[in-house]
């Protein structure tokens, strides 16, 4: 596994989208009608989106599917239940940042404002809210020393928001779910057990004990984080199709796409490759992991 290309979302509403990242986050338009994802091409799926944009932060991108009929985010879910992602946007003044988020009149998960939590985490600032289709996002601050040290480069204009430091998913077994992405190339990163009143407020949840497993590519930043909650323990939600706005998808360039399928099924988890092949040239696979998350692997020339 090479590097995460950029993050897809679906959307109901592709404008709406859009102006809440350009104006509330400060991502810029990278292609306001951009072509179809190349994974909606493969046999077999029936998901086409009505149109798409691809948006910019920093050097990591989001590309949003607008389906107008898409299955609404479920209600009510939390950061601990199985199918919760979020996507974590590194600031560089978080006071800033949150004002921008309060203007825009954004709805909070984190109670009681921006976290501090506490040294044995990174001593890392962070917030969680939802942009208008449900999707949850993270606002993270690193302290000097900590963190990749690209967020602490100089840049020009002096940004609230620099980029996309991970994606975060909830998963039931950490252990299965480290398994699953270690055979599609990935490795362990980081470990670590994040609990307190810091993290419960962050959660908006009682009780949190939670282990975050980073799982890294070749190049580190962006990462996927692996979220086993211990306690409170998630709800498991029925299977969404892949057009529901809580369907995200990390999409990852790779070599020899076909050997990591190849490694998948061969270690037990034969059910997760969704569908493949040759897309533009280029080998395109779509999978999904033990818990349902969505990813899609793109030949190295993609």
């Amino acid at each position: 596994m090479q590097r995460l290309l950029r993050i897809e979302r679906n959307t109901r509403d592709l404008e709406r989208a859009i102006a809440f990242h350009r104006d509330a986050l400060g991502f810029s338009v990278i292609d306001a009608d951009a072509s179809p994802p190349a994974w909606t091409q493969l046999p077999g799926l029936d998901a086409a989106p009505s149109r798409c944009a691809r948006l910019g932060l920093g050097e990591q991108e989001i590309e949003f599917t607008e389906f107008p009929d898409a299955a609404p985010y479920p209600h009510g879910s939390t950061s601990c239940d199985i199918g919760f992602q979020h996507c974590a946007i590194v600031v560089s003044d978080m006071e800033a940042a949150y004002r921008r988020l309060v203007v825009e009149g954004t709805v909070p998960i984190t109670q009681g404002g921006p976290q501090q939590l506490p040294p044995a985490t990174g001593s890392v600032t962070a917030l969680k809210f939802r942009d208008p289709d449900g999707h949850p996002l993270e606002l993270i601050w690193f302290p000097e020393g900590t963190g990749d040290p690209c967020w602490k480069k100089p840049r020009s204009g002096n940004p609230a928001t620099l980029g996309i430091d991970h994606t975060a998913i909830s998963v039931a077994d950490t252990g299965r779910s480290v398994l699953f992405h270690e055979l599609v190339g990935l490795h362990v990163g980081a470990r670590g057990v994040n609990r307190g009143i810091e993290q419960q407020r962050l959660d908006d949840l009682a009780g949190v004990e939670v282990d975050v497993i980073a799982m890294q590519a070749a190049a580190h930043t962006p990462h996927l984080e692996l979220l086993g909650y211990r306690t409170p323990r998630g709800r498991v939600a029925p299977p969404a199709p892949i057009t529901a706005v809580v369907a995200d998808r990390v999409v990852w360039q790779a070599e020899a796409v076909d050997v990591l399928l190849e490694a998948a099924t061969d270690g037990g988890f034969a059910d997760g490759v969704v569908a493949s092949g040759r897309v533009r040239g280029t080998t395109i696979a779509l999978l999904h992991d033990p818990d349902g998350h969505r990813m899609v692997l793109a030949g190295a020339a993609a």
